[in-house]
């Protein structure tokens, strides 16, 4: 199995796949101001989850974008069984390189994305981020965090479980990201990862979706990668958290 863990967990019928689960980012978009009028940019949407919650509840516009069309084509056929395509836009972009205007956007979304990025990808990204938003323009965030000194032998161990060359940093470093690519001031949480927690599961997608997902977890072809990266996220829940971030365009 050398699938990426985070469209492991998505095809056993996994819909949220943040670090912190439902807790951050409901803490993220309480911190912003969203009205029917706010224009949202959603980088790597994934299956437009959140997407779809934020429209139902606001009645905003979203762009939500993915670097991986088989992605995009599940969250279009997602946000079409939900009725909401005049209010959500899904279209493949790299968030290197975004497609859009200086100053198109209110608020840009970006959750677990960053940490799959490299050192130069990851200032790179934020720089495109800043960018597209308008002045006064809010940047929301949430990513891994690293929470011990032994960093190297954890990160590596994190790569070969998840088979993504990923590099979660400190919250210094998370902090010093925003900060050195213009961001004016921050504001942010931490706390423990609830992605494979049994009980933030449960929090996350409701106690049937979870028996659902452990149960595709059990068939032959899944046991061997969803047991391994069980344990290591269970074996590692006070070296991994998460980080949820709102950086703020003066």
């Amino acid at each position: 199995m050398t699938q990426a863990g985070h469209s492991f967990l998505a095809s056993l019928g996994k819909t949220r796949l943040r670090p912190g689960g439902i807790r951050a980012t409901n803490w993220l978009l309480s911190k912003a101001t969203i009205t029917k009028d706010t224009k949202i940019l959603e980088v790597a949407c994934n299956q437009c989850t959140n997407a779809i919650d934020l429209v139902k509840k606001t009645g905003c516009s979203i762009t939500a974008v993915d670097l991986d069309k088989k992605v995009v084509d599940i969250a279009k056929h997602r946000v079409a069984a939900h009725g909401l395509t005049d209010h959500i836009k899904v279209e493949v972009a790299n968030a290197l390189s975004l497609p859009y205007p200086d100053q198109s956007f209110d608020l840009v979304i970006n959750e677990a994305m960053l940490t799959m990025l490299g050192d130069k990808q990851k200032n790179k990204a934020v720089a495109e981020y800043r960018r597209v938003l308008k002045p006064g323009g809010v940047l929301i965030t949430h990513d891994v965090l690293l929470m011990t000194d032994n960093q190297d032998q954890l990160v590596s161990g994190l790569q070969r479980v998840i088979h993504v060359p990923a590099k979660p940093y400190h919250q210094a470093n998370w902090e010093k990201l925003f900060l050195d690519n213009g961001f004016d001031k921050l504001d942010c949480i931490t706390g423990e990862m609830s992605l494979m927690n049994p009980i933030g599961m449960i929090r996350d997608e409701g106690i049937g979706t979870v028996i659902k997902i452990f149960k595709n977890a059990m068939k032959a072809k899944n046991r061997t990668y969803f047991k391994e990266m069980f344990t290591f996220f269970n074996q590692h829940k006070k070296d991994l958290g998460f980080i949820a971030i709102i950086s703020y365009k003066e």
